[in-house]
């Protein structure tokens, strides 16, 4: 971030904290903060011609008290006071649309009058609300006159919503899931959607004086929509951009240098291009004058070229920022399908479980009685929603998204319907990468970005639309792109209950919903057994996946099987028995309640009663190259935090442990925050596992077997450090390198790319889907 840009929001902040102080509520700080800072940018951009705020506002002249006087005067004249001064003070206040019962009319009033009157309208919108009856003391106005070095002018409208995050209501924030998105983050959408094509065509027209008349007759054509535009900051950097890019062509145009004096002669780009939709009225507004500032900025970039820039006509003239909520307005009102170019943005961010009671009748208003439309984020609305609107015309739309809505579940839930409702295809897309923005306290967030258009309409022939896939690391030219963001042909992997590969089933672990009466802790164990040591057969180890990843003991009372009447004599057990029934009785559901009829045992067993199983966690860190997985003795007792496939063997081990799935997982698993979060349902039972020779049992079952046996030496170490890629062991590591070359031997990629390893993963899976769809008929 520039130093101007940093400086003016420490100064923004300085003046809320003094408001705040003052008694000032949020809604009223918002407004004259937002004031203040149009009146710093059009002071420093030579807007207040013939006049000057800080001569105007002297706190070396004036009184906090005539101060806050003339700054209510200024803000009625900037509502669009264009006052002669004529014939007494109470005709000038009338004309200056003052009520003169309530002003008392003397020389200084008179005075603050005259003065007001020369400033010209800038906003009816933004400063005709009086502002709350409250005088500004002295340190306010020490704090106004420190503004007037500022180089107001050169800040960036693109940080201007980032501003006024930091004093944004927190919670608010959260409950809209309300992101804002860098400028960075905002190049890395509108490039490929547009900017360089548009930037590529601009240095094919060099030279040729119709093309690049053409060129710039295009460009004042183009329409761009933000169904969620915030404090409007993809609308203002692509207004920005689309500026620049004419101007450049106008300097080639008229090379002269000929100077006029209304440069509306020759610039034909404008904000009435761009089209935003918001439902916060605060951040509508923020939209609304970041454009102005725009505007105005590339005015005054325009006047070294041609002449004078434009002056207060800048600031009047309509901005299409409609203040509504875009999941319940039909777009069509807004804009016509016929005119628009593109749709961009960055809907908010929420969780499928996080939505309140007003987002969930959004989200069924646009899903319509699609019933899996519980289990999506509410950004996947926005992409329906365009979808509808975009489906047979030219539109394309790109989305800053969080990555979930290409991962696990979500991914089929959302593209089968894009694919085969609406034709809509995927044109580039930036993978997982973490957000960052311009404000002080930046949101962590996962993202990802999509760009998609009605396949259709950009096919020619039965040639496929040239796609990109961007990622930190560059971008690859692809032929097609799925719902996974993999450069492999649509598949949509949509949770199953049995596996479609010949392999033991998967399952939770047992659940105890106990609200914790049945689990014990290390010391609850080792009171427990040295005051009843009869109670040692009852207590087994626990596991979830924090205990097994990280070592950490923990157990619980089992109790399947054993005596009533031994047990319920230990005072211990009793009362952690009668907790059990009394919270299950008090379940709103008819299941539970059942089970407070067997409060001795956990609520769904799922427990192997000899032998061993396979310990999947159902959460681990992205950051291991592999997940730890390990078998476990079935007296054991895995909770429903990990998944379990009881009597499956050190082939299923090795497989599940290679890179080849570790891959699989990577595209299919949904994430909790940033952690994979592995599901029986959609990650193992849709994996292709590959038809296996005896002689490859055998050979996956040695490299298994190697791979826990040098686990073994390491006993006590935890796995989140064994399988740590700062820490992990080189024979370790070696191990799973021999395991992985072995499994890809047995798929038949040895030495691909990640690349055309998922794309072979996902042409097995289509075609198992396949044979299984014929087995069906």
């Amino acid at each position: 971030m520039q130093d101007i840009n940093l400086e003016a929001m420490e100064q923004m902040s300085q003046f809320n904290e003094e408001l705040a102080r003052a008694g000032w509520l949020e809604k009223e700080r918002e407004v004259l903060l937002v004031r203040l800072l149009l009146c710093f940018f059009a002071e420093d951009t030579g807007a207040f011609t013939g006049t000057s705020l800080f001569s105007y506002l002297d706190t070396t002249k004036y009184g906090p008290k005539r101060l806050s006087r003339r700054l209510d005067l200024l803000f009625r004249a900037l509502a669009g006071n264009e006052i002669e001064m004529r014939i007494s003070p109470e005709a000038d206040l009338k004309a200056a649309e003052i009520d003169t019962e309530d002003v008392e009319v003397d020389p200084e009033t008179m005075e603050d009058v005259q003065e007001a009157a020369r400033f010209p309208e800038i906003s009816r919108a933004v400063f005709y609300e009086e502002m709350p009856d409250r005088s500004l003391d002295m340190f306010f106005w020490l704090m106004f006159a420190q503004c007037q070095p500022i180089s107001w002018g050169k800040l960036s409208p693109a940080l201007f919503g980032a501003m006024f995050q930091e004093i944004m209501d927190q919670q608010e924030r959260r409950e809209w899931g309300t992101y804002y998105t860098s400028e960075e983050n905002i190049l890395r959408l509108v490039e490929p959607l547009f900017l360089e094509e548009l930037r590529n065509e601009r240095l094919a027209c060099r030279g040729k004086r119709k093309k690049l008349l053409a060129f710039q007759e295009k460009l004042a054509g183009l329409h761009f929509m933000d169904p969620a535009c915030g404090c409007g900051n993809f609308l203002i950097l692509i207004y920005r951009e689309l500026r620049r890019l004419e101007l450049d062509v106008l300097r080639e145009l008229y090379s002269s240098g000929q100077r006029v004096l209304d440069i509306s002669w020759y610039c034909r780009v404008s904000v009435s291009q761009f089209i935003g939709m918001e439902r916060e009225p605060f951040q509508a507004q923020i939209a609304r004058i970041g454009l102005w500032l725009t505007e105005r900025q590339m005015n005054l970039e325009a006047s070294e070229v041609f002449g004078i820039a434009g002056t207060a006509g800048d600031w009047v003239k309509p901005v299409r920022i409609r203040q509504c909520n875009a999941l319940t307005t039909d777009w069509g009102e807004v804009v016509s399908r016929d005119k628009l170019s593109y749709i961009v943005g960055n809907p908010p961010f929420l969780g499928a479980r996080l939505m309140s009671v007003s987002q969930k009748m959004d989200m069924k208003s646009v899903f319509m009685g699609f019933r899996a439309a519980g289990n999506m984020d509410y950004v996947t609305a926005w992409y329906r929603k365009a979808a509808e609107f975009m489906s047979g015309t030219e539109i394309r739309a790109a989305f800053v998204s969080t990555n979930s809505i290409c991962q696990g579940e979500q991914a089929a839930l959302l593209w089968k319907q894009m694919k085969y409702d609406f034709n809509m295809s995927i044109d580039f897309a930036w993978r997982t990468f973490v957000w960052n923005n311009e404000a002080k306290n930046q949101a962590k967030v996962h993202c990802i970005i999509v760009g998609f258009s009605d396949d259709s309409a950009f096919r020619r022939g039965d040639q496929l639309k040239t796609c990109w896939l961007y990622s930190e690391k560059g971008r690859i030219m692809v032929p097609h792109i799925n719902a996974y963001l993999s450069a492999a042909p649509d598949v949509f992997v949509e949770s199953r209950r049995k596996a479609i590969s010949p392999v033991p089933a998967m399952v939770f672990g047992s659940m105890a919903n106990d609200n914790g009466f049945l689990i014990l802790t290390r010391e609850e164990r080792k009171e427990l057994v040295t005051s009843f040591p009869l109670t040692r057969k009852w207590i087994r180890p626990y596991l979830g996946s924090h205990e097994f990843i990280n070592g950490d003991e923990r157990y619980c009372l089992w109790l399947l099987g054993a005596d009533p009447d031994e047990y319920s004599a230990v005072p211990f057990i009793a009362q952690r028995i009668a907790g059990v029934a009394a919270f299950r009785r008090l379940s709103g559901r008819d299941a539970t309640r059942k089970l407070a009829e067997t409060p001795e045992l956990f609520g769904e067993i799922r427990q192997p009663s000899q032998g061993s199983y396979i310990l999947v966690p159902r959460v681990s860190s992205m950051k291991r190259p592999y997940i730890p997985m390990g078998f476990v003795s079935s007296e054991w007792i895995a909770s429903d935090a990990v998944l379990i496939i009881p009597g499956a063997d050190k082939t299923i081990f090795a497989v599940l442990t290679s890179s080849m799935h570790m891959i699989w997982v990577k595209y299919i698993a949904g994430r909790l925050k940033s952690d994979f979060r592995y599901s029986a349902s959609v990650v193992y039972n849709n994996f292709p596992f590959p038809e296996l020779t005896e002689t490859d049992k055998e050979e996956l079952a040695k490299k298994a077997e190697k791979i826990l046996d040098i686990r073994k030496r390491f006993e006590g170490v935890a796995l989140s450090s064994l399988y740590d890629p700062s820490s992990m062991p080189e024979e370790l590591l070696e191990a799973h390198r021999e395991l992985d070359e072995q499994v890809e031997e047995i798929y038949g990629c040895r030495g691909w790319s990640e690349e055309e390893k998922i794309a072979e993963l996902f042409r097995r899976y289509g075609e198992m889907v396949k044979e299984e769809g014929k087995k069906l008929r």
